[in-house]
């Protein structure tokens, strides 16, 4: 009897077509069910595992021991007479058949099925009978993965030796997003939505879905002294599949060309894929000098991070020094010295000319450059006002409508101008580009209040606390306040305050007893603000909820945007407040209007609410 024979005799091969027919079946069942039960995905990866490893096993029991009515026996045990393999075979051909139905009626019913066939019972995954709302709350249909092509890059993993080298693949996935962002037809996901992800262990489709985007561009970047290598790889997020991936063993003099190859080969891949036009795009060297473009990666990473604001300045002021001619390197710089104002408050330097400076420097080298206008708009001059300021930032939505930090600034801007409304377009607007945005959220949620608006001013305030985020915690003090939450209030107003024992207990009974002589509690803020090196008057809601009206002299950007607190409204119907409307604001009502809670009474006059 031949080997093949002995197989069919043994029902060898039965026991195989059995086992692979009932594995994809089981296979099958295990997807509805890891998707049904809300499973980790391993869990499918575990149980394909285990098939594989019995397939060779059930195999092996097949030949080696056989069914007897006495139970199973070793083969060799089995006298050949007596042997019942016939009768086997033919359970295992039924068996076989009963199978292989039940995975045509599973395939027609996955294949055929839809939505409207579940029956009126059956759960859904928002936890409801469907058709049925739980509770009486109708919960908003499941976020579909645009039609679009769309992409999200994700921070490059660093597979350098030195952790320092951090910024180095941060700064080569943003600069291929900055060039992504430039090609028409194609979504790109904000840095500040993708780069959450960092050191975050969620799986492709999860982060696609939260995105918003149906491709997903991830890397790693190994740098050793002068030579790189950079992996990158295009995922399509609908089924976890590799469209394009390569690797790019280069010397560092030929980053840009690195940069212009994997992202022209990223736009050739989705034309490939989806069959649209897209147009290439291309690189032209920022710098010829390696390391001011090494410095520049790192100083831009600290700025956006808003973490050690010092040393971004002096690596950003170094880049500019090693090539005179960066213009990315100057703008960056701006930026960076403008928000050092506020950030590193009372470090005795004068940020605000150095940002005018850079900012200007940056703009003599390329006048098509956005951010250079937007610092421009936010740095203080002798003749500053706020229709220059709006201006010089909507010239720099014109050289880049998709500049998220732009729109917040003019967004802020209209706040100071009492134009509320329109303040919250904007801030709509920057949230529509970069949806992780918390800044914006932050501040739209002072429009509405300011606007007395307070419901919805809370409910976006809470949220970006959900973040744990904290840029205008002090504004909200009062509400606090006001409403009976006084643990909370002292929360917030220690997270704004920048030093320990700060007196806010004054800050709180100011806010509960307006009509009290707070020259007490003023004294003592000032002596604490004294002992941080911090200035006092920037202390903006405190020095609201105090009265002290000095600090809005010559004042134009915080406490300026102060004056529509709703403890303000006091202010408003002083001489000081008319002097500052005039001087700062005047000229842009009488082209755009009046904010709408305020009347012209004709003959240069004006009243508030």
């Amino acid at each position: 009897m031949s080997f093949f024979e002995e197989l069919k005799r043994r029902n060898v091969i039965r026991v195989a077509i059995a086992y692979a027919v009932g594995a994809w079946l089981v296979l099958q069942l295990t997807d509805v069910l890891v998707e049904l039960l809300g499973l980790p995905d391993t869990a499918g990866k575990y149980v394909i595992l285990l098939l594989v490893i019995g397939f060779p096993l059930a195999l092996f029991f097949a030949w080696a021991f056989e069914m007897t009515p006495e139970g199973i026996k070793r083969e060799t045990d089995v006298d050949r007479s007596e042997s019942i393999t016939d009768i086997t075979g033919r359970k295992l051909d039924r068996s076989i058949i009963a199978v292989l139905a039940l995975a045509v009626v599973f395939f027609i019913y996955d294949k055929f099925s839809t939505p409207e066939d579940v029956g009126s019972g059956s759960i859904s995954q928002a936890g409801q009978v469907a058709g049925k709302p739980a509770s009486g709350v109708i919960e908003p249909d499941p976020v579909q993965t645009p039609s679009e092509p769309s992409i999200a890059v994700l921070p490059f993993l660093n597979m350098s030796s030195d952790p320092d080298q951090e910024y180095f693949s941060d700064g080569i996935a943003e600069e291929l997003l900055n060039l992504l962002v430039r090609v028409d037809g194609l979504k790109v996901a904000s840095r500040t939505s993708s780069f959450v992800y960092k050191g975050e262990n969620l799986n492709i489709p999860a982060i696609a879905e939260e995105l918003k985007v149906n491709h997903i561009l991830e890397g790693s970047v190994r740098k050793a002294g002068n030579r790189v290598r950079i992996t990158a790889q295009l995922i399509d997020t609908a089924d976890d599949r590799h469209l394009w991936s390569d690797t790019f063993d280069r010397e560092l003099n030929d980053i840009f060309a690195i940069q212009d190859e994997i992202a022209n080969s990223i736009v050739d891949a989705l034309k490939s894929e989806l069959g649209i036009g897209l147009e290439s795009v291309s690189v032209e060297a920022a710098t010829g000098n390696l390391d001011a473009y090494e410095l520049y990666l790192k100083g831009r990473g600290l700025f956006i991070a808003r973490q050690n604001l010092d040393v971004s300045t002096a690596v950003l002021r170094k880049a500019t020094q090693l090539d005179p001619e960066f213009a990315e390197a100057w703008e960056t710089l701006a930026a960076a010295e403008s928000v050092s104002a506020s950030w590193l408050a009372g470090d005795g330097i004068d940020h605000h000319s150095l940002a005018f400076e850079a900012a200007n420097k940056a703009l003599e080298l390329d006048p098509g450059l956005s951010m250079a206008y937007a610092v421009l708009a936010q740095v203080p001059s002798p003749d500053f006002e706020h229709l220059k300021a709006m201006e010089l930032l909507d010239t720099a939505l014109r050289n880049d409508p998709k500049n998220a930090t732009a729109y917040l600034w003019r967004a802020i801007n209209l706040i100071e101008l009492g134009h509320f409304e329109e303040a919250i377009a904007d801030f709509e607007k920057c949230l529509a580009i970069d949806p992780a945005y918390l800044n914006c959220k932050q501040h739209m949620a002072v429009a509405y209040y300011f606007w007395g608006k307070t419901e919805a001013a809370i409910r976006i305030f809470e949220e970006t606390l959900e973040e744990n985020f904290h840029s205008v915690d002090d504004i909200f003090v009062s509400h606090y306040v006001k409403s009976g939450q006084t643990v909370t209030a002292y929360l917030l107003g220690n997270t704004s305050v920048f030093g320990d024992y700060a007196p806010l207990r004054d800050w709180i009974e100011a806010i509960q007893n307006p009509e009290q002589n707070h020259s007490a509690r003023i004294a003592r803020w000032e002596r604490w603000a004294e002992s941080q090196n911090f200035p006092f008057c920037n202390l903006t809601a405190l020095v609201v909820a105090l009265r002290v009206d000095r600090c809005y002299d010559g004042v134009f950007d915080e406490a300026f945007r102060m004056v529509w607190h709703p403890d303000a409204a006091y202010f408003r119907n002083t001489p000081a407040f008319k002097k500052l409307i005039n001087r700062y604001a005047m000229g842009y009502w009488r082209k755009y209007g009046f904010a709408p809670q305020c009347h012209d009474l004709g003959d240069g006059d004006f009243e508030c609410d």
